[in-house]
């Protein structure tokens, strides 16, 4: 009866763990971008088991911006698109683990989604999984 009751005990702290690590990479990580010296503001963004990293990223209004885009080794393979030609953000890549560029310059304020478009057969997209983020435009 012991070693039912322990199997049960670790069974259910697995789940717990399990979902607990799901859940931190999920978290909102906000990355406010700053003009370096070249007046381009420069992200780094990390795509991987449905997420990026960080997820909200806030840029300045009329400043270019360069993403650099990678994802985490795996098999998985994922994108980053956004559709916002209102405020000159649109891109739509595929993602590996060599980092792309892609450079735009936010011409409206305010927040636009980015996502990955990658689905499997009958299942969830990456996107309903949790794999998008925000481009929030500021003056």
């Amino acid at each position: 009866m012991h070693g039912l009751r322990a199997r049960f005990i670790l069974g259910i702290a697995v789940f717990l763990i399990g979902t607990a690590v799901g859940y931190s990479q999920n978290q909102a990580e906000t990355y406010t971008a700053t003009v370096d010296q070249d007046g381009v503001q420069h992200v780094r963004i990390l795509g991987g088991d449905y997420f990026f990293k960080p997820n909200i990223i806030v840029v300045k209004k009329d400043v270019p911006v360069e993403l650099m885009v990678s994802k985490e080794p795996g098999m998985v393979p994922h994108s980053i698109v956004a559709k916002a030609p209102e405020a000159g953000i649109v891109f739509d890549e595929s993602l590996s683990t060599e980092p792309i560029i892609i450079r735009f310059t936010p011409k409206a304020a305010g927040k636009y989604v980015f996502y990955c478009k990658n689905k499997l057969l009958f299942f969830s997209s990456h996107r309903d999984k949790g794999m998008q983020g925000i481009i929030e435009v500021v003056e």
